[in-house]
């Protein structure tokens, strides 16, 4: 189980990655909505709107008080107007309820329910790598803090088995990435993202 401290770390990381998300989000202009994405199931806005309905769900079933999220899933979720407003608000409500000890109990989903150390590590995770996917599908930096990549890197391994990872599956095949590349640009590769992609 986690320390009080390593949950304050992971809500700081966490904390500074999705302030950046909003800032990539509120960045993207109305001609870049269409464009294709390193997640290649997703343009730039169908990814807007999975980034946002998730984060939305998790923060309100961290911020229950039973841990249960409004929504099993988000099908036929659309980001309002102000999907950046949106990403603040829902990370907000992240951290105060992380900061009261919500990690401290499982996050539950329809019937199901995972513990909450597990689904906080699973959102720092993913939201650094489609953090990157739209920034780079829109030509915006992304800087995540390297303490976070590395913490991904620490957690992910756990995550990819081969019924989740390969083709057809909710992470593509790994791409080879040098062992002294950045910890992003490692964590990317390990997460079947190309570091070097850029749009066509």
């Amino acid at each position: 189980m986690a320390t009080p401290i390593e949950i304050e770390e992971t809500a700081d990381q966490l904390g500074t990655v999705l302030a950046d998300l909003a800032d990539v989000i509120g960045g993207i202009s109305d001609e870049q909505r269409h464009d294709p994405t390193p997640c290649t199931e997703y343009d730039v806005s169908q990814l807007q709107d999975h980034v946002v309905g998730w984060l939305t769900n998790f923060a309100d079933g961290f911020a229950d008080p039973g841990g249960q999220a409004p929504r099993a899933d988000i099908s036929g979720y659309r980001a309002p107007a102000d999907a950046a407003a949106e990403v603040r608000s829902a990370a907000a409500r992240l951290d105060r309820a992380l900061r009261r000890g919500a990690a401290q109990r499982p996050l539950r989903l329809g019937e199901a329910a995972m513990p909450g150390e597990l689904a906080t590590g699973m959102i720092l995770w993913e939201y650094q790598v489609h953090g990157w996917d739209l920034a780079r599908a829109t030509g915006q930096p992304w800087r995540p803090p390297p303490g976070a990549s590395q913490a991904s890197l620490r957690f992910a391994p756990g995550m990819l088995t081969e019924d989740y990872q390969g083709e057809g599956k909710a992470f593509a095949a790994p791409v080879e990435v040098s062992a002294t590349a950045p910890p992003l640009d490692r964590l990317l590769g390990l997460s079947g993202r190309d570091p070097g992609w850029s749009p066509a």
